[in-house]
């Protein structure tokens, strides 16, 4: 894969980012105006790399999701940021003493890259149901948010496909866009009486048995086919996948994990700081349900408190390497 990486010196990275996505691409501008050599390290895999456009996104309405990486990648580049096109396999603490400041990163062809501090932005992939036909029309008429997407296919005939409790919650919002609504229950499970009582009354069609198939031909859809082989005709789509983020590459790491609503996750503070010190994550891979500004403050957030981190302890260097000139020059008998 093709690599942007000219610097060949051996000193470490002040910092390296995993993941070249808004988060990562936020990260890396910040800490490349601080004046920091900072490395992306990216697979070229975003999440959004289905959907044609961008939406709900201040000054970028409407634009290919991949023209912004490529805006973003100039921008950070004219600040001395390098990038490597390639996937990172492994991350270890080589330090001695966990958080203070030695990390080794290793890529799928075997190169390691030494560096002081860490930002993962990897992402995860939404692992959809098994459903036939559902996966070739992620992206384009099978959609997962109402604010991204809900514009776009407003007043039409539109399905939520239930795959989690929060479904519940997509559905009653997606009542804003169009008045002809069906909620697939099938894999969720029985519904209580209030909770069809309260769809019901706002005219959203409840469809308990379960979806088997998605039809369609490119980027148009038919509708889908129930169990009983019955077709119920919608326009469009929207469902929930499971979230799988892109995290293994720091399993040696043994970070802090939570689980919540959205699986099973590393564990950061407002800034993204993780468990150890020296490693902090933002972006999808940690906040499944952020949108694009969402991520990308949050990778700018992560950025300034590298930089900060690595100010105070190159500071804390200083201190100490002052002390230990003082006692050779002046050594106590």
């Amino acid at each position: 894969m093709h690599t942007s990486v000219t610097d060949s010196s051996s000193e470490p990275w002040d910092t390296t980012i995993i993941g070249g996505g808004v988060a990562g691409l936020s990260a890396a501008l910040m800490l490349g105006r601080a004046r920091r050599r900072v490395l992306v390290i990216d697979a070229g895999q975003p999440r959004n790399r289905f959907a044609a456009h961008m939406h709900a996104v201040l000054g970028h309405e409407g634009i290919d999701p991949a023209e912004l990486l490529r805006t973003g990648r100039s921008d950070a580049s004219a600040f001395g940021v390098e990038f490597a096109d390639a996937s990172v396999t492994r991350v270890e603490d080589v330090s001695g003493q966990q958080g203070s400041g030695q990390l080794s990163v290793t890529t799928e062809d075997g190169t390691s890259h030494s560096t002081r501090s860490l930002i993962l932005t990897t992402g995860i992939t939404d692992r959809l149901p098994d459903i036939a036909g559902l996966s070739e029309h992620w992206g384009t008429n099978v959609l997962h948010c109402p604010y991204c997407h809900g514009w776009e296919v407003r007043d039409r005939r539109l399905g939520v496909l239930a795959t989690s409790p929060m479904a519940l919650h997509q559905v009653q919002l997606l009542r804003q866009w169009s008045d002809d609504v069906v909620f697939f229950a099938g894999l969720s499970g029985p519904l209580d009486e209030q909770t069809r009582t309260r769809l019901g009354a706002r005219g959203i069609r409840i469809v308990d048995q379960a979806v088997i198939e998605v039809l369609g031909n490119g980027d148009t859809l038919r509708g889908v086919r129930l169990e009983d082989g019955s077709i119920v005709e919608i326009d469009a789509i929207f469902t929930g996948g499971t979230p799988e983020p892109h995290d293994r590459m720091l399993e040696l790491l043994n970070l802090d994990r939570v689980d919540g609503p959205m699986g099973n996750l590393i564990a950061v503070n407002a800034v993204g700081l993780t468990s150890n010190p020296s490693v902090w994550a933002a972006g999808n891979v940690v906040s499944p349900a952020a949108n694009v500004p969402v991520a990308m403050g949050a990778g700018s957030f992560a950025g300034a408190a590298v930089n900060a981190a690595l100010v105070a302890r190159d500071f804390d260097t200083a201190v100490e390497q002052a002390a230990r000139e003082r006692a050779v020059a002046h050594p106590r008998f």
